[in-house]
């Protein structure tokens, strides 16, 4: 008999049920004591149960724009290094969108439905998808691009909501890129705009390139993209337009075809300005950007802040403290390009 608040609990067992025959194989005092650790083995059952539940690891979902392959390592090697290993202390689920950007709303509603302890958005597009469908799971983007415009965060500070990471750029950086051309083509006059308007983050862009083209006095040519299949018919745009150089902005969707982008780039012999280094990497002519790679790896610190049971809205968005520029050489003479002493010199990698 036990009491519990108040009341007495009988307990009766019968040995029969057990089947235990007394006779045969246990004595009435171990009997007994079978029974007393029974009790007591009932009594802990809840807490067996709870420490089942608090064992369990936490679960990271990563909604991506681009296919798997293209995921940067840099971000798994960043949990690595603050202890997380995934199917060890940590378990993760992906989704990838292969590049396009219309399958993110329902891949975030798949990964919403597991009920994720962080969600890794890997851009900005993902972190809107993912946006709109919780405001409750915490969202982190490490290539953050207009977030309060987009209503992502209510400011840089103090993000105020479930949305923290890293911005993908600093204000004006398309137009250094504008001026990059400019460079590159002296007596510049027209220059064309590889853009996928199917993405979320490309109205500020777009306003910078056209200050910039005001401001260099040059004319700007516009190319929209929203598939793959639209990108051989931008750049004959391009060159029926009889641009002199181009930019192309940065987006999953272009990375993705970043080998395309850099032979038709080739193709119509234009010099064009990438966001990506990768795309560079690919054979295309220079890049001016964030390290992309360093931001993935600093997301992971976001990642186990909240984990460990930080709250998005007290994690302030941070800045790239630093741009690259890349440059290939070997394009460059392919397209019989020479490039200033002034830009190799502030390139932080040249590719010959």
């Amino acid at each position: 008999m036990t009491r519990s608040g108040g009341h007495s609990i009988v307990i009766r067992i019968s040995p029969t049920k057990l089947g235990i025959d007394f006779g045969v194989s246990m004595h009435r005092r171990e009997f007994i004591k079978l029974i007393s650790v029974a009790v007591v083995t009932q009594g802990m059952l809840p807490q067996f149960a709870y420490a089942q539940v608090s064992t369990k690891r936490p679960l990271l979902a990563v909604l991506a724009g681009v296919t798997r392959r293209e995921f940067p390592v840099s971000f798994m090697d960043g949990m690595r290094e603050l202890g997380y290993v995934e199917g060890g202390n940590i378990d993760v689920e992906y989704r990838f969108a292969d590049g396009r950007l219309d399958l993110l709303p329902a891949l975030a509603a798949e990964l919403i439905q597991l009920s994720p302890r962080v969600i890794l958005a890997a851009t900005t597009p993902a972190a809107v998808a993912a946006k709109r469908l919780t405001q409750a799971i915490p969202i982190v983007c490490p290539i953050l691009a207009d977030p309060i415009d987009l209503g992502l965060i209510a400011g840089m500070s103090r993000p105020g909501g479930n949305v923290t990471g890293l911005m993908s750029r600093i204000d004006d950086l398309v137009g250094k890129q504008i001026e990059l051309a400019a460079q590159l083509v002296p007596a510049l006059m027209s220059v064309g705009l590889i853009v996928n308007v199917a993405g979320s983050d490309v109205f500020i862009a777009r306003q910078e390139v056209e200050r910039a083209s005001k401001r260099l006095g040059v004319k700007l040519v516009s190319a929209e993209v929203r598939e793959p299949n639209d990108i051989s018919s931008a750049f004959k745009l391009l060159s029926d337009e009889h641009v002199q150089a181009a930019v192309v902005l940065a987006d999953a969707m272009l990375f993705q075809e970043r080998q395309r982008v850099a032979e038709l780039a080739a193709a119509a012999r234009l010099p064009a300005v990438y966001g990506f280094r990768d795309h560079v990497d690919a054979g295309g002519l220079i890049s001016y950007g964030v390290n992309y790679p360093q931001n993935f790896r600093r997301a992971a610190v976001y990642v186990i802040k909240i984990v460990n049971g930080a709250k998005p809205s007290d994690l302030p968005v941070e800045f790239p403290n630093k741009l690259e520029l890349v440059i290939n050489l070997r394009a460059a003479k392919a397209l019989g390009l020479d490039i200033p002493p002034t830009l190799l010199a502030r390139a932080d990698e040249v590719i010959e």
